[in-house]
C-alpha cells in the first residue's frame, strides 16, 4: 500500500497526513498491555516531569511491543516513500505519551512548540537544537473529541517557519519560537491504530485532556540519514530531505 497523492498533497500544504487504522488492533493491544502493567507497577511522583516530557514507561521504549508499531507495519514503508528507501536511521526506540485526565475548566490548547528546544526536563542539551526530519504518532486509545489530549497542529506552520529561518537563521530558535502571526490550531481526532505524519518544523503540541480517559499514545522520531551532516540546512529547505514530496512539488 502506497501514499496517495491527495495525502502527499496534505504533508506538502499541512505538513502532516492522518492515515486512518494503518495499525492492527492486536498490536495496539499488545502495546497496551505492556504499558498498563508498567503503569501498574507504580511511577515515582518525582520522575513525573520527566515522564510527562521524555517517556513514560522507559523499560518498554526500545521493546518490539513498542518498536514494532514502527518496524513491523506499514508505517515504515510510508516513511521511506517520503525520506526515500533505506535513507532514514532506524527507529530503535519510541516516546510512550500518556495524557492524564485534569481537573482544570475550561481547558485550553498549550502553547505550540517544535521538538529539540531545550526544557530542563526533556534531556535536550541546553544550547542545541535536536531537530530530525519526520515526527510519527501512533494512537493507541480514541480520541473522538476536543480537549482530550488531543495532537494538535498548526497546518502550514512549516513553511511559514522555513521562511523565517531563513531570514533570521535557523540558529534563532535558540532564542524560543519564532514570533510569527499563526494559523488557527487543530486538535486531531483518531481511533486506535491511525498514525500522523508529521514534518518536524511543524508547530505543534497537546491539548489538555478534560475527558474522563488516559490518552495513549507513540511518537517515534526519524532522521534522513544526511540530516546530521547538516543540521540547519532542513529547516531553510524544509524538502532537502523528502523526495517523495519533491516529486509532486
Amino acid at each position: 500500500m502506497k501514499l496517495t497523492y491527495e495525502q502527499k498533497q496534505s504533508m506538502l500544504t499541512k505538513g502532516y497526513i492522518h492515515i486512518k487504522g494503518a495499525i492492527p488492533k492486536v498490536m495496539i493491544d499488545h502495546a497496551l498491555k505492556h504499558i498498563n502493567h508498567s503503569v501498574g507497577q507504580g511511577m515515582p511522583l518525582e520522575m513525573m516531569p520527566t515522564f510527562r516530557a521524555q517517556s513514560y514507561c522507559p523499560e518498554l521504549s526500545d521493546k518490539p511491543p513498542i518498536t514494532g508499531l514502527f518496524n513491523d507495519t506499514p508505517i515504515k514503508a510510508y516513511v521511506e516513500e517520503l525520506l526515500g528507501e533505506g535513507m532514514s536511521h532506524p527507529v530503535t526506540g519510541g516516546q510512550i505519551a500518556l495524557r492524564f485526565p485534569l481537573l482544570q475548566d475550561p481547558p485550553v490548547i498549550n502553547k505550540p512548540h517544535l521538538d529539540g528546544m531545550y526544557t530542563p526536563t526533556n534531556g535536550v542539551k541546553e544550547g542545541t537544537i535536536g531537530n530530525f526530519s519526520m515526527l510519527v504518532g501512533v494512537l493507541l486509545s480514541p480520541v473522538r473529541e476536543p480537549f482530550a489530549g488531543n495532537f494538535t497542529v498548526w497546518p502550514g506552520t512549516h513553511t511559514i517557519y522555513e521562511q523565517y529561518f531563513r531570514e533570521h537563521t535557523p540558529d534563532a530558535l535558540l532564542n524560543g519560537m519564532p514570533p510569527v502571526e499563526l494559523p488557527e490550531p487543530v486538535q486531531t481526532l483518531g481511533e486506535p491504530g491511525d498514525v500522523f505524519l508529521v514534518h518536524y518544523q511543524l508547530a505543534h503540541t497537546v491539548a489538555m485532556n478534560a475527558s474522563p480517559n488516559t490518552r495513549y499514545a507513540i511518537f517515534f522520531r526519524v532522521s534522513h540519514l544526511e540530516h546530521e551532516q547538516d543540521w540547519r540546512a532542513p529547516m531553510t529547505d524544509i524538502w532537502k530531505h523528502w523526495p517523495g514530496i519533491r516529486a509532486i512539488q
